[in-house]
């Protein structure tokens, strides 16, 4: 009998767990435990998890070591064979995780899978960070069925067919335990962002699939760290995208985005100028810089990753360009792949 557990990080999250946790309890199937790991929160989260929630268990962290991190250093302490990873933000209704059980149960070689993502503040429509599944383009935007950059659909049943994607949200992740600590896990460098896009490339690159089951709902606030426009958050997204490309892409890809990237998000900087938004500027050229320091540590981990690619790997990258279909005004996922 296979054994899973439901782990949510949390960091700073006191309120996110009073509102959203309740409902992660009543859900959870018979058998199915619940971890909470604290990402070495300064907040009461502790002690509301302690009073409030004693039937859930409590992983401390000493620090916060980001999402990947953190969560690396949780799921080394934790026993099964499905993990379950949860935002503390995600509102789960009932018999929403055993569609995704039945997935991997049934389907050896699919290695994640995840829920639709409503957006909790208005349930009509998708939630940014997942929609009904992820993909990328040639030169590593991402999008999603219900997501093309900052336009959000509503939710109307058009993508409630269960197919394979090119990635999974981090924000309800279920995956097998063998395969996630065979690959090492998320890249702790990325710290945060991106983070699950990466291991999915990894996992595709490894001969698994990851899917989308829709037939699975959960209902995200999201943005629950940093906003979409924190010039934080801008720096992560642009430097662990390059990041990423750089490890997992194929030569041939990897050699048109070094030659085109540079160019798009310096049109990404000055678009922020122009907008008055100097930190995002700024935070776009301090990616790149980083991006190029790491260079020597990632030509060694873009090694291990294409040491255990196998030869029959199918990943299914975009092979257009997302922001040229999107400034010709095609602003929905529609037919696209």
């Amino acid at each position: 009998m296979t054994q899973t557990r439901i782990v949510i990080l949390n960091w700073n999250g006191a309120e996110h767990l009073r509102r959203y946790l309740p409902s992660v309890v009543a859900a959870a199937p018979q058998g199915v435990g619940i971890i909470v790991a604290d990402n070495g929160s300064t907040d009461d989260s502790v002690d509301v998890l302690q009073q409030e929630f004693p039937e859930v268990e409590l992983l401390q962290l000493d620090r916060n070591y980001g999402f990947a991190g953190g969560y690396n250093r949780a799921l080394k302490q934790v026993e099964a064979d499905f993990y379950v990873l949860l935002n503390s933000d995600v509102e789960t209704p009932a018999g929403w995780l055993g569609p995704l059980l039945e997935c991997l149960q049934h389907n050896p070689d699919v290695a994640a899978v995840a829920p639709k993502l409503r957006a909790d503040l208005d349930r009509t429509k998708f939630e940014y960070a997942g929609a009904s599944g992820g993909f990328i383009d040639f030169f590593g935007y991402p999008f999603c069925r219900g997501r093309m950059l900052r336009t959000v659909e509503r939710d109307c049943g058009q993508y409630d067919d269960a197919r394979d994607v090119f990635w999974a949200s981090g924000a309800a992740f279920c995956c097998r335990a063998d395969v996630f600590h065979a690959l090492g896990g998320f890249d702790e460098a990325f710290f945060a962002h991106m983070e699950e896009i990466d291991l999915c490339w990894r996992i595709q690159l490894a001969g698994y699939r990851v899917r989308i089951v829709p037939q699975s709902v959960v209902y995200h606030l999201g943005g629950g760290t940093l906003s979409a426009d924190s010039p934080r958050k801008v720096f992560f997204n642009h430097r662990n995208n390059l990041a990423m490309l750089y490890k997992c892409a194929a030569p041939g890809q990897r050699f048109i985005v070094a030659l085109v990237r540079p160019w798009l998000d310096l049109l990404a900087a000055f678009s922020y100028l122009v907008q008055g938004r100097v930190d995002n500027f700024r935070a776009v050229f301090r990616a790149w810089c980083d991006f190029l320091k790491w260079y020597p540590l990632l030509k060694a981990r873009r090694r291990v990753v294409q040491q255990m690619r196998v030869p029959e790997a199918r990943v299914s990258v975009y092979r257009g360009a997302l922001l040229l279909r999107y400034f010709f005004g095609r602003r929905t996922f529609g037919r696209m792949m």
